[in-house]
Formats: C-alpha cells, structure tokens, sequence
C-alpha cells in the first residue's frame, strides 16, 4: 500500500538515506580529483603556490635569539661574580697586607720604645766611679783601731786635696755638711732607694734638696774629720743613717763600675 507524504512537509533522510548521500557525494569528489588531491599532496607539490609564512618559523628565530641572549646575559653575570670574586680576594690579600705590615710596624715601634727604656734603664742603672782614674787604697771591713766601729764601714780612693769628686749615679741630695768623723760629707738618695756618702771633703758645690745627674762634680777631695791623710771615703748604704752600710765594691760593680 503506498503512502504519500503531505505537500509542504519534508522530514529528514533517515540515517540509512544518509550515509548512502555521503558515499555517493565522496565517490563524485573522488572522480573529480579533489580526494586525491588532498590526500596526496606530494604529488602536486609543483602545482602547490609557495607555502605561506605561518609565523612559526619567526617563532623559532626568535626563540634562538632568546637563547642567545639569556646565554650571553648568563655569561655576563658570571663574568661579573667572577670579577666581584676576584676583587674581594685581592681586597682581602691587600687588607691582610695591610694588617701584617701594621702588626709589624707595631712591634718593631713597641721593640724600639722597649729598647730605648731598656738603654734608659741601663744608664740610669750605671755608675761612674767617684773618683777617676783613681783605686781603692783600703777595702771594705779592714780593721783598725782607726775607726770606732773597729772596722771600716767603706772604703778609700787614693785622691790628692782638691780633687774632683762625682755622684756615682743620679740621685738628690739629703745631707751636705759637717760629718763628725767624716768631716766634710755628703749623702746622696740615689734613683734606686739605695744611698751613697762621700766624706773627708774639702769643700762641696751642692745643697740638700738638689737633683744630681751621674758624673756630676758635687764636691773636692780633702783630709777633714778622722783621718792620716787625704783621700776620698765612700760608703753605699740601704738608708742614710750610719750603720746601714753594704759592700761598696760590690754595689758599684753591680752598677757597672769596674773596681
């Protein structure tokens, strides 16, 4: 029984309709070349116009050219710590330099103010003989009936009256007059807290309170007090009293005095 359809109302191929539309419409294009064409382009190529710039071969140029330059920004900065490097280890050797070139200066100042104390000291600490060219005519502790101790708390320098007579070192004067059995005497606080006296003196030429230096002339030679005749008495002593007497011989050589 045959139906037909409204006038004016179509409806849509069914599915089988259109597959069998497509293979049909894919069979003419195939006749037609187009299908071949596309599927093989190869075979055309030298009926294809020259393919257009896409843009991705400007990528790649500018992709290599972004390389580069972050290659050579990356060997500038190197090239930068490494110079930055290189400085700071040379400022740190100059500054090291500098510092032991400092630490040298510094001891070779503090070996020469030492030094100099030293040599200060020492010719602070060195005698001179209190009567030059001269020698010791009766030694420490002789006996005698001379003296009233029974022995002598000093000893004697051969010296004719008038000669000069020096401070055997620096010091102030405590005592400048009469002696007693000393006659004329004078006692000197020396630098170190030790004292020395010179007696039988004919004269001296300092006072008590003055500062003396050593080699000093203080005073000259005679034969006052208890004496056989002129010479120059000398006692070194631990205060100024009598009594308080040491080895003369010893404590000038100590100082450096070759008795």
């Amino acid at each position: 029984m045959a139906f037909i359809r409204a006038t004016g109302k179509h409806r849509r191929a069914n599915r089988p309709t259109r597959t069998t539309r497509n293979v049909a419409g894919m069979a003419t294009l195939a006749a037609g070349g187009v299908v071949a064409s596309v599927a093989s382009p190869a075979l055309a190529a030298t009926d294809v116009a020259p393919v257009h710039d896409t843009g991705l071969q400007q990528a790649v140029v500018m992709g290599d050219e972004l390389a580069g330059h972050v290659a050579a920004q990356a060997d500038a900065q190197r090239a930068a710590a490494e110079s930055a490097a290189a400085q700071a280890k040379a400022e740190a050797a100059a500054k090291k330099q500098a510092d032991e070139a400092k630490r040298r200066a510094e001891a070779a100042h503090k070996a020469k103010v030492r030094a100099a104390r030293d040599a200060e000291r020492k010719r602070l600490n060195t005698f001179v003989a209190p009567v030059a060219d001269s020698y010791v005519s009766t030694g420490y502790k002789a006996s005698s009936s001379l003296w009233s101790s029974g022995s002598h708390t000093g000893i004697d320098f051969h010296a004719a009256s008038g000669t000069s007579v020096h401070a055997v070192g620096e010091g102030t004067v405590v005592e400048a007059d009469w002696g007693g059995s000393y006659g004329n005497n004078i006692v000197i606080k020396m630098n170190d807290g030790t004292y020395t006296q010179y007696g039988h003196l004919s004269s001296f030429t300092v006072s008590v309170g003055q500062k003396v230096t050593r080699g000093q002339q203080i005073a000259l030679s005679g034969a006052t007090g208890n004496v056989t005749g002129p010479h120059l008495h000398f006692e070194a002593r631990t205060g100024p009293d009598y009594g308080s007497d040491i080895d003369p011989i010893s404590y000038l050589r100590a100082h450096g005095v070759n008795v």
